[in-house]
Order: structure tokens, then sequence, then C-alpha cells
């Protein structure tokens, strides 16, 4: 049998929107690595399911592994949640907040109601998991936060004004988290992760503008598989880097929308988008 992975082993992980997508690959992985792992999510049925995948990931017998049901978007139900890992398990090692939602549109046609979930499915729910969960970390002096964000969260991208709003805003605040928790021993890490495939990205496919279709085509590898991006995360999560990048793309597109002039970056954007229009 393999050993498991140093940086994971016997820390205990809480991993949101663990039931699907890029957060159940991470759970996977976590517990081939030796991690006890809870699951966070709003679906019951969902969450059992993610369990047992987990568990046949499992690197030994004395892993522990939880689902909790929740919607993290209500303060309250975050709180619960939170409170019921660490009565459970202790402080968490590690959270992994990767519960989120995506609805592209013309911001004409999107209702207010969009907004709002964005911003409390991406933003709000990651901020309400870490303030739960802080006052133990920080008594205990240690810890990692790890927020998902997305490339639309360092980079404007057409059809995206309330997803991308939303992951703007859970950059802006992992970053000002970074340098708040430092001082108490406690890593901050944000990711931004292109296209994956995933559920989210078949449901957000169906909405996606001819405009926002023409800018995927930014992405040279296309859609990558939840398990690449995962194991893209966990590597660059075991040095404690800040920025995640979990593909070449990813990085490359920080690198060009932040060091360029902004009127070269949006002379390209406007000129794919004018090709999707057409």
């Amino acid at each position: 049998m393999a050993q498991p992975n140093a940086y994971w082993n016997n820390k205990v992980v809480l991993v949101t929107g663990g039931s699907s997508g890029i957060g159940l690959a991470i759970a996977r992985l976590l517990a081939a690595g030796g991690a006890h792992v809870w699951l966070a999510a709003r679906r019951q049925a969902d969450l059992e399911s993610a369990l047992a995948q987990v568990e046949a990931a499992r690197h030994s017998s004395t892993q522990r592994f939880s689902i909790v049901s929740a919607d993290l978007s209500v303060s309250a139900q975050a709180s619960e949640a939170v409170s019921r890992v660490i009565e459970a398990s202790g402080p968490p090692d590690v959270i992994i907040n990767s519960a989120g939602a995506a609805h592209p549109g013309y911001v004409q046609d999107l209702s207010l109601d969009v907004f709002r979930w964005m911003m409390d499915v991406n933003y709000f729910a990651t901020v309400h998991v870490i303030k739960a969960a802080l006052p133990a970390m920080i008594r205990r002096r240690s810890g990692h936060i790890i927020n998902i964000s997305s490339v639309v969260g360092f980079a404007g991208a057409f059809g995206y004004t309330a997803y991308g709003a939303s992951k703007f805003a859970v950059a802006g605040f992992s970053e000002v988290l970074r340098a708040e928790l430092k001082p108490h021993g406690i890593c901050v890490s944000v990711v931004f992760p292109t296209d994956t495939d995933t559920p989210q990205l078949a449901y957000e496919n169906q909405y996606k503008p001819p405009e926002t279709k023409a800018l995927d085509g930014l992405q040279t590898a296309g859609a990558l598989s939840a398990e690449k991006v995962a194991s893209a995360i966990l590597h660059q999560a075991e040095r404690c880097r800040f920025f995640i990048f979990p593909s070449s793309d990813a990085r490359l597109m920080y690198i060009l929308s932040t060091k360029l002039p902004k009127s070269l970056v949006f002379t390209v954007i406007d000129w794919l988008t004018m090709r999707g229009h057409k």
C-alpha cells in the first residue's frame, strides 16, 4: 500500500461543496492521502453517495469520514455545521471552500435574485464557514484555509456579471484574510480554476451567451477534469502558496490580465466577444 501524503496525513479537513465536482475530487484525494474528511453540502442524498466514494479511497481503517447537510449561505446553518465538526473531530486543520454555483447571462436579462444567489452561495457561504471556524483555529494558532475563486475572479469575462463579481469578492476577501491570519499561524490560499468538467459546467453551458462561448477559446486545453484540478490544488497547497493556479492556462491568463496594460487586454477581449456576437 502506498504511503499517505505527509502534509495531509491525519489532518481533519472540511470540504464544502464536497458532494460533487472539484470538492468531491479533492475529498477522494484527501482520503487517499490519509486525511480525516468532512463533506458539507445541501443535499443529504448526494452527500451519502459522495461519502461512499470517499470511504472507498481511504488509506487506512483508522481514518474517519463524515457528512453534514447544511445551506452554508445561511449563517446559522454554517455555524451549526462547523460546530458539529469541532465537537466530533476538533477544530479543522484545513478548510476547503469549494461550494459554489455559476449562472451566466446578459446583465439586462439576469434578475436581481441571480445576483443575490451568486453572492450568497459563492461569497457569503465562504465567509460564514470561515467566521464559524476561526475562533478555534486562532486559539490553536495553526490551520490552512483554501478558498476556490475562478479565473473570472481576477479578469472580468463577458456574461459573468453576477458570478464574476462574487468570485472577485472571494479573491479580495482571501487577500485580506491572508494578511490578517498570518500572525496567527494560519495559511490562506485562493484558487483560480478555468473551466472544469463538472455538473456545474454542464449547467452553466446552457446559459452562456455566444460571446461567452467565444472566450472559452482562451483555454487551450479545453475543460479540465475535476481530478486533475483537485490534484493540482492539493499539490500547490502543500507549499502554502497563496495563489494557486490549477493549470498553465490559468497562470498565463493571470499574468496577461494583471501585467499587460488593461487597454490591450480589453482590445483582445472585445475582439473575441465580437466574433461570438457575429
